[in-house]
């Protein structure tokens, strides 16, 4: 059952196909922040990766765990998880087709629930964090990154160069399903509190990410990144991506293009 129908669209067109078919990219922009996560993890654990898309964290998390299963919106990127899990002979893993708001998961038979960059789509998240509550022990535990308030960090310094480019922000506060939404410390504590977690706690991470071999690499990757392209009038794709490529080589280094990526590590428990 899906009730995040507008997600699920994108993550089955073509927001989905671009995170496949550049799998490692995307691995090399927000792997870092895998072993904040991973520290979360005992051995013997059951684990529950949200919004697994790939299964990058999903297969780290079974090499340290006792069972991993990733849930995912997304067909495209599933297929990869499940080729790469098998490629790299991690058979301790599995990957569902579903949506976490409303997926029926055996109560009490996570130990732990993790998510890089997964949770922040929920169209419901009270409603999909009381749910994957459900599946978690009681005192079981929830760790999750989310985007901070980029403006402040490289990425935001880089998507500067875009503002003659995109139409102006959306100000109506509502962050429902998209990237920001738990941006705000405070609407964690919020949701996750109407959730029926304990224990909460939202602290800064940070971690490099390689976002493309040279500066013009890294700006065509990031013109056709979905929450970009989707802004982006197509007759402006050549000039956003030389405007891009001008704001990136301040960061290209013998090895790539390598921007200092910041977020929200947020952890908390469940009672009992």
């Amino acid at each position: 059952m899906i009730v995040n129908e507008h997600q699920a669209q994108a993550w089955n067109g073509y927001e989905g196909r671009h995170w496949a078919d550049h799998q490692d990219r995307y691995d090399a922009v927000n792997g870092g922040f895998n072993a904040v996560l991973l520290d979360a993890v005992r051995p013997g654990d059951r684990v529950l990766d949200l919004g697994c898309g790939t299964g990058h964290l999903t297969r780290s998390a079974a090499r340290r765990a006792g069972t991993a299963l990733g849930i995912d919106l997304s067909t495209p990127m599933l297929e990869r998880a499940r080729a790469s899990a098998t490629a790299e002979r991690v058979s301790n893993v599995r990957f569902v087709q579903g949506d976490a708001q409303v997926h029926p998961f055996e109560p009490a038979s996570v130990d732990v629930a993790l998510s890089r960059f997964g949770v922040m789509f929920f169209a419901d998240p009270v409603a999909a964090f009381t749910n994957v509550g459900r599946a978690v022990r009681p005192g079981g535990r929830l760790a999750f990154v989310c985007l901070d308030d980029i403006r402040d960090g490289d990425l935001g310094t880089v998507l500067a160069a875009l503002a003659p480019f995109l139409p102006p922000p959306a100000s109506d506060g509502t962050g429902v399903a998209e990237p920001l939404s738990l941006a705000d410390p405070a609407v964690v504590h919020r949701v996750l509190g109407a959730a029926g977690w304990t224990d909460v706690g939202c602290v800064p991470a940070e971690a490099p990410g390689v976002w493309g071999r040279d500066a013009a690499d890294a700006a065509a990757f990031l013109v056709g990144w979905g929450p970009i392209r989707h802004q982006l009038d197509p007759a402006d794709t050549e000039r956003a991506a030389a405007a891009l490529a001008v704001a990136l080589r301040g960061f290209a280094r013998p090895d790539g293009v390598r921007l200092r990526g910041t977020a929200w590590l947020v952890t908390a428990r469940r009672p009992g």
